[in-house]
């Protein structure tokens, strides 16, 4: 199979950004495992960092289109989940993250037995963070890039996340 997903750092570098909660990871792991959503398509947090989060979903027949493949609206969910959780473990304590925008350019058909969301900050903010997601589909050795979303996120405060 190709190389790992590109990720912003690796788990052998220091991550270029500070999360601003001591607790950034548990508010990450407990948050995702409320989403309703990502237990209905089988989700899971494949990697979680300050900045950086991998959601990988397996193939169900239930997830596909009339082809086959993922349907688009999974791509486009695990997407902007991994943007949001990639933003919310930078996010301080007594926050939540909602999406505000975002824009997904659908690559390739995403043919396959598992899709990866790479979801990274771009450029943090006090109240709106810009960041990006790389959804890979692997099918047998082959990972293919098959969308990629360019979003914005709202750091609410005053809500737990």
């Amino acid at each position: 199979m190709d190389p790992a997903p590109r990720m912003r750092q690796t788990a052998a570098m220091p991550s270029a950004f500070e999360p601003r909660d001591p607790d950034w990871e548990g508010k990450v792991r407990r948050s995702f495992e409320r989403q309703g959503v990502m237990g209905l398509f089988g989700a899971r947090l494949a990697a979680v960092r300050p900045g950086n989060v991998q959601i990988e979903v397996p193939f169900a027949q239930k997830l596909s289109q009339q082809h086959g493949f993922f349907h688009a609206g999974i791509t486009s969910t695990i997407a902007d989940s991994a943007c949001g959780y990639s933003a919310f473990s930078l996010f301080p304590p007594a926050t939540m993250v909602l999406t505000t925008e975002f824009k997904i350019n659908q690559l390739a058909p995403a043919d396959g037995e598992r899709l990866l969301a790479v979801g990274s900050v771009i450029k943090p903010g006090r109240t709106l963070t810009v960041v990006e997601a790389e959804v890979f589909v692997d099918k047998g050795e082959r990972r293919t890039l098959c969308a990629k979303m360019l979003a914005s996120v709202i750091c609410r405060e005053g809500q737990d996340g």
